[in-house]
């Protein structure tokens, strides 16, 4: 069942105070709640309240909004709110308390902007230990192309690419290693060869026997939104409101998970930029990024050298889209997203620490 209400941070910056950590019932006498627990605060909601015709916006302040009777939801104003503002658990050991990187690691001939360039185990294990050096907290190791057009992989070729990455990596460095996948029996083996996390575009869709098998690994699991097959998802996706649509569909495949017996701590959403997506759907989902806070679980964006910043800028080739995708990811910092799912770590890294350090007001920003 589609929501009636949705709250938008807004009014976000970061919080010097040291006031920090009042409750909301005091949020009115000074200016602001933590956004997601992180040193950003936010001092407004934006409520958006959907009807037949179109998504009304309105905007309120902290202060306003617990006299105000909005919260025409089943949760209270004040549960939004905490959703909005909780501090969000560890992942597989790794504190999200500030941006973290996730680097790319494609074992495959074809993926959209590196496809070929690191298809067998040497070449994978070598870029995904650069990749560590150069500051990613968790490495993405991935068999199967989902760029928009792509053909399905088998699952005996599909294996034959990552477990051997995971497994040589696995002895070789304690970054947090992630296996990025639609198929349960891949995500199985992944496990046992020490992945950390399992990181599926379809949400647990895709495979019937995903869910299952992502709850009994006990690992964490990273749901992201698409609309549709990376065959045929980009022909003509359609959406009454894109953000809350994409909203609606993260929001019931947490509760899916948890009922599966995933816990809600051990759950990542990705808005799924690209992903049954034309330009006008992406641009609108990097605008409402603070939105998704509401689902009340950490945000992965990934949007690194994609066809978006080709189509806003008109640079066809994905290589040279290092600059825009460095926008994206501060987009998404100055948005309260914990995680970013890159090609460029070490451009990357440094723009968000740069970001970082000129948001505290002093290099203790970094620390």
């Amino acid at each position: 069942m589609k929501r009636s209400i949705y709250l938008q941070p807004t009014g976000i910056f970061w919080d010097r105070s040291p006031a920090r950590g009042v409750d909301e019932a005091e949020a009115h006498t000074w200016h602001g709640l933590p956004l997601a627990g992180s040193p950003l605060s936010f001092a407004a909601v934006d409520i958006l309240t959907r009807t037949r015709e179109a998504t009304k916006r309105n905007t309120v302040v902290l202060g306003d909004a617990f006299s105000g009777d909005w919260s025409r939801d089943a949760l209270s104003a004040s549960d939004l709110l905490q959703a909005l503002s909780a501090p969000r658990p560890r992942l597989a050991g790794l504190s999200l308390d500030r941006p973290r990187i996730m680097g790319i690691v494609n074992v495959t001939p074809d993926s959209f902007s590196d496809g070929g360039l690191h298809a067998n185990t040497s070449a994978a294990v070598t870029h995904a230990l650069r990749l560590a050096e150069q500051g990613a907290d968790i490495l993405d190791i991935g068999g199967e192309s989902t760029r928009p057009g792509s053909d399905a992989v088998a699952l005996d070729e599909e294996l034959r690419r990552v477990i051997p990455v995971i497994e040589g990596l696995r002895s070789k460095t304690d970054k947090l290693i992630s296996v990025d996948t639609r198929k349960a029996e891949v995500m199985r083996r992944a496990a046992q060869a020490g992945a950390d996390i399992l990181n599926d575009v379809s949400a647990l869709t895709h495979d019937p026997d995903a869910l299952h098998v992502a709850a009994e690994s006990g690992l964490p699991v990273m749901l992201m939104h698409a609309q549709g097959d990376p065959k045929t998802m980009n022909d003509d996706p359609q959406y009454a409101d894109v953000v809350l649509d994409v909203f609606d569909f993260l929001e019931g495949r947490i509760q899916i998970c948890e009922a599966a017996g995933i816990p809600k701590a051990k759950i990542i959403a990705d808005p799924g930029i690209g992903f049954g997506k034309h330009l006008a759907h992406n641009v609108a989902v990097m605008a409402g990024l603070s939105l998704y806070h509401g689902l009340g679980v950490p945000l992965l964006l990934g949007a690194s050298r994609k066809k978006m910043i080709g189509q806003l800028c008109d640079v066809p080739d994905a290589k040279d889209r290092v600059p825009g995708s460095l926008a994206c990811a501060l987009t998404g910092a100055e948005a309260g997203v914990q995680i970013f799912r890159v090609h460029d770590v070490a451009e990357t890294k440094q723009a968000l620490e740069v970001w970082r350090a000129c948001k505290a007001g002093t290099e203790a920003g970094l620390a």
